[in-house]
């Protein structure tokens, strides 16, 4: 059976062995080069841009500005952003930039080092602009407006259920505190690269790397005034993405050089390559929050009440912004059952580099400030922590706090009680309590969580894929066309798997035709933990249909599918009601961890990660989503520093901003692989990568806690900042 195997990663051997393409790696004859010169301002209006300079230096084919554009706009969610800045563009506000990585001119030269010296020969007069960088500062009356036509505040979300004024004065203990999450930076290998062209059918061929072919079509379409026809877009192999390809970077701007050389009668292919500071410097991050939270409990430990107010840090531009508010605003409660609820979100723009899509979309930030207040409470009750969660969490048809049930399939409760149950959680003890003479202190901490799978809040979800049926008497092949990213995550290999079970024929008998637009319908995004998900539904039912087409002998036999599944709804915009998403994963996590309280490092010896994935498709890399997910959180909770000030960057390099190696990882990782099916999901199978993610910093900080008896409310925990805490509290 292929559902349920370990099977080998389709991609495996031509990575290993250095044969796989990725888009830098890609060359074609008489290829030219290019160069972005970007802002380096973080608010400031474009007076005057002269190229003369550069156009003549050795070398230089063209140089566009934000005058080329045909359209000079683009978002993934609104169109906020100019493709470059600068006067002449044909949209109002498009003179401004509002953050540091803002492209300006685009350079293409027969070398790299030539466009890049061009770069430099660009003259240009800027007004520097008031900046703005806290968005507790921009979200204020009278605040500096970042664009003249609309406010600073993006979205403003709200919950509203029972009544809270009521019920404070029944509460045995309230725990009230304010939370800031960080900046984060994805850190995937790959840099942005990326190659255009004119194809053979006339079309501007954009080969990069990203998250959702279709929608980067769409988006290029619209800033080149093209229909969508004239558009393709391929993906080669993917050097990771975590949310951070689904936005543009170099994409626009590579097809305006083909479409503008096409009409010049110049058929050379441009490619560029971001060094790791441009790309740091020029792509999203994941969104700070400033969170309040004041929650409150009964003696029994029942959740009584819960008030919150969110800030959002959207930083220039929308980006995805809404979206991760709208996640971030149902993880604030946890996976929880309160009567009592208020909660205002606020997404803002500052000056800062934009926030977008990474791991988690929100759930991160929402479920740090969730758990660590259960966590507290359970403390101030005094009552075992696993305890109150199991008090608490939701269950089969029982209303969240945006008043409608989870979808069938809950296994919050089951998830909590094995992950502490493999831990061995009764034998916790405050590890600080008996470790005052040693430097070393040992703790242990506990928290979980849950996690939409698929587009939520209304947003429309659809998966196509086509299976081909070729053969005689017997199915000799199958192909299958699907348009799905494989980002690194073994997403191609599952397609695979999926396909030949449903099929029945072996692994070895399937073809996959992937990542273009060219030849297949949209696949959606890989992102929202959604792709197994709506790429199994999606592959099933072409499976299905092509097979009853080859019992009728219609050979070769083609079908294809499109799986749409049940809608969802965003939240009421006073009340806050809603069925927000499709189903949800569910996990929980039990780490260990060591705090010398002389240096202020934090080591975590042990991770015990428990996750209802529905059904293991691969078991084997299922596996390896967890460890994956688990390094990443570390990083975040721990070591990943990402610092601006004024608006710049000050940690552009990997030599400034620390991500984990194998020296800095936790010692020891335990994967609960559960297998609850979800029964929307193909073969039962639910999405399962970013769930690993989200309990893992307020598992952390409470381990730290027990260990040393001090609360930290902001992280990365950096040996300064612990040793920072360690003496406030002795004082």
């Amino acid at each position: 059976m292929a559902i349920g195997d370990s099977a080998g990663r389709i991609d495996a051997v031509g990575k290993v062995k250095g044969e796989t393409l990725y888009p830098g790696d890609i060359v074609r004859p008489d290829m030219l080069h290019s160069k972005i010169l970007f802002a380096d301002r973080p608010h400031a209006r474009l007076i005057r841009i002269d190229v003369s300079k550069a156009e003549a230096a050795p070398g230089v084919i063209a140089i566009f500005t934000a005058i080329d554009v045909p359209c000079n706009e683009y978002g993934l969610i609104m169109p906020d952003q100019p493709v470059l800045v600068g006067p002449g563009s044909n949209k109002p506000g498009a003179d401004v930039a509002r953050f540091v990585g803002d492209q300006v001119a685009f350079v293409v030269a027969e070398t790299e080092r030539q466009a890049e010296a061009a770069c430099e020969l660009i003259e240009l007069d800027w007004e520097d602009l008031p900046v703005v960088t806290d968005p507790r500062e921009s979200i204020q009356p009278g605040a500096l407006k970042l664009f003249p036509d609309r406010e600073n505040v993006i979205s403003h979300l709200r919950i509203k259920r029972g009544d809270l004024d009521s019920v404070w004065d029944t509460c045995s203990a309230i725990v009230e505190e304010t939370y800031e999450t960080p900046f984060q930076e994805h850190a995937y290998l790959q840099p942005e690269a990326g190659l255009a062209y004119i194809d053979e059918e006339g079309r501007v061929t954009l080969e990069v790397a990203g998250q959702w072919t279709h929608e980067d079509r769409e988006q290029i379409a619209h800033s080149l005034n093209l229909p969508l026809e004239k558009v393709r877009v391929i993906y080669p192999a993917i050097g990771g993405a975590f949310g951070g390809r689904e936005d543009m970077s170099i994409q626009i701007v590579l097809g305006l050089a083909a479409l503008r050389f096409s009409e010049r009668g110049i058929n050379r292919p441009v490619k560029i390559i971001w060094s790791r500071e441009e790309s740091i410097r020029g792509h999203h991050k994941r969104h700070p929050f400033f969170i309040k939270a004041k929650w409150g409990a009964d003696q029994d430990g029942n959740i009584l009440a819960v008030e919150c107010e969110v800030i959002q840090d959207a930083g220039a531009y929308a980006y995805t912004s809404t979206k991760v508010l709208g996640n971030a605003t149902v993880s604030a409660f946890g996976p929880y059952d309160i009567p009592n609820v208020s909660i205002d979100t606020y997404s803002v723009y500052t000056n800062n580099i934009p926030g977008g899509a990474f791991r988690g979309f929100g759930g991160p930030q929402g479920a740090f400030a969730a758990e660590m207040q259960v966590t507290r409470l359970a403390e101030a009750l005094g009552i075992d922590p696993v305890e109150m969660r199991l008090r608490n969490l939701l269950d089969e048809g029982v209303k969240a706090v945006f008043n409608s049930p989870l979808p069938e399939g809950v296994t919050i409760k089951q998830v909590v009680r094995d992950c502490a149950a493999s831990a061995g959680w009764s034998t916790r003890t405050n590890g600080h309590s008996d470790q005052l003479e040693s430097p070393i202190a040992r703790g242990r901490g506990f928290a979980c969580a849950y996690k939409n799978v698929g587009f939520s809040f209304e947003a429309p979800e659809e998966c196509w894929a086509t299976i081909e049926l070729i053969g005689n008497t017997e199915i000799e092949r199958v192909v299958v066309k699907h348009a799905g990213a494989d980002c690194g995550q073994g997403a191609h290999t599952v397609f695979v798997q999926m396909a030949a079970h449903a099929v029945g024929v072996p692994t070895e008998k399937v073809e996959l035709v992937a990542s273009d637009t060219a030849t297949s319908a949209d696949s959606g995004s890989a992102s929202a933990s959604r792709m197994t998900f709506m790429a199994g539904n999606a592959i099933k039912g072409a499976a299905e249909d092509a097979l009853k087409k080859w019992q009728d002998e219609d050979r070769p036999a083609v079908a294809d599918y499109r799986f749409v599944p049940r809608k969802t709804t965003i939240l009421d915009p006073e009340t806050g009601e809603a069925d927000p998403s499709i189903t949800y994963g569910y996990v929980a996590e039990c780490i260990d961890v060591e705090v010398d309280i002389e240096t202020g490092h934090v080591r975590v010896t042990n991770v015990i990660c428990a996750d209802d994935v529905g059904k293991a498709i691969n078991p084997q890399q299922v596996e390896g989503q967890i460890e994956g997910a688990l390094v990443q959180a570390h990083g975040y909770a721990l070591l990943e520093n990402f610092i601006m000030e004024d608006g710049y960057v000050q940690t552009p390099y990997f030599s400034n901003y620390l991500i984990p190696t194998v020296l800095d990882v936790p010692d020891k990782v335990q994967s609960l692989i559960m297998e609850y099916p979800d029964p929307q999901g193909p073969w039962g199978a639910r999405g399962m990568a970013e769930m690993p993610y989200l309990p893992y910093a307020p598992a952390v900080i409470d381990a730290v806690h027990d260990a040393t008896g001090v609360w930290f409310n902001r992280f990365p925990l950096t040996p300064d900042r612990v040793l920072a805490g360690l003496k406030a509290a002795k004082q």
